[in-house]
Parts: C-alpha cells; structure tokens; sequence
C-alpha cells in the first residue's frame, strides 16, 4: 500500500508486489504502482509480516523501500531472511488442476474491450488463468486480454484480480504470449 493511493471509498489500495532484493534495512520492490521519495509504504508477507517504511529510490520497474524497524526487529528479519535463503528450493505441493507459475518478467498489458491499455504485474499465471494486480478493477465478467490472451475476470481479491483464460494455454508458450519482453 501507498499512501497517496486509495479507493473511491478512501481506504488505501492494496497492490500485488514482489520483493526482488531484501536486507533487514531496505527491499526492492516489482510491482504495478509507484510513488515519489519520501512516500510511505506499507507491506505485508506472509514470511515477514507487516513491513512499513519509505520510499528511498525508484526505479523503471519498481522503487526501493526502507525499513522502519528497531535494532530487535532487524536482528529477527535478519534471521528469518537467512532461513529462506538455507530453504528457498523445498518445494511444496499444489492442489490446483492446473501448476501456478510465478513469471521471471512479471509485467504484461490489460487491454479492455473498448481498446484502452494498462500496464499490470503478473501475480502468478497457469495454463487456463492469470492473477494480476493493476490500478484498474474491472468488474466480474468482463472480457479483456492480457497481453495477447483473452480470458474473463472471475473473481477479485484485495490486491487485484483473477482471469480466468477462454482457452486454455500451453504453458511453454504462456510467458510470450502473457508478458512483456
């Protein structure tokens, strides 16, 4: 979350991001939406927890974020990153008909019916859908394509939304048709 960005009802927007880099001081950040320096960021993983801080640098696809934290805090995000890293190639099983890929270039394009285009960030995609998070939501049901793909947005969650695909897709073809190179 941003500070400046919000819904049409005044509550902060929730945005898909991925943590490209992290210390226990600073992380970068890949996501759809960016802010100035000096901007305040809330994050949040699953691994971490809430994270808070600021925005130090941007950059073409992303920005880097500092790390709002005490000494203690540091010192127990220091140890949590130095697990994951002695753990990161443990695979987990998937209940899903269809395998989640996390794309190595998670940014694509929403094109909507009426011809207008928006950048998103690609959460994670299958052969028969996409999860993205965009500063758009269209509603569910309606028919767009990401990147050359046309697929239907069947649900929404807080940080974007699911399509699920009109046909499905072979997955070793998925990266070139989805993303951007």
């Amino acid at each position: 979350m941003l500070g400046s960005r919000h819904d049409e009802r005044g509550n902060r927007r929730e945005f898909a991001c991925r943590a490209l880099n992290m210390s226990p001081r600073a992380m970068l950040l890949a996501g759809p939406v960016s802010g100035p320096p000096g901007e305040r960021v809330i994050s949040h993983f699953d691994q971490f927890g809430r994270l808070e801080g600021s925005i130090i640098r941007v950059l073409s696809r992303g920005f880097v974020m500092s790390i709002a934290a005490s000494e203690e805090e540091r010192a127990r995000l220091a140890s949590k990153l130095a697990w994951l890293e002695d753990h990161k190639n443990h695979d987990v099983n998937e209940a899903r008909r269809h395998e989640r890929v996390v794309p190595r270039n998670p940014y694509s394009t929403i094109t909507l019916a009426d011809g207008r285009t928006q950048t998103c960030f690609v959460i994670d995609m299958s052969a028969s859908g996409v999860a993205v998070s965009a500063e758009l939501k269209p509603d569910i049901g309606t028919v767009l394509a990401i990147g050359r793909i046309v697929g239907r947005v069947r649900r929404h969650f807080a940080e974007g939304f699911a399509v699920q695909f009109v046909e499905v897709q072979d997955i070793d073809r998925l990266p070139s048709l989805l993303l951007r190179n």
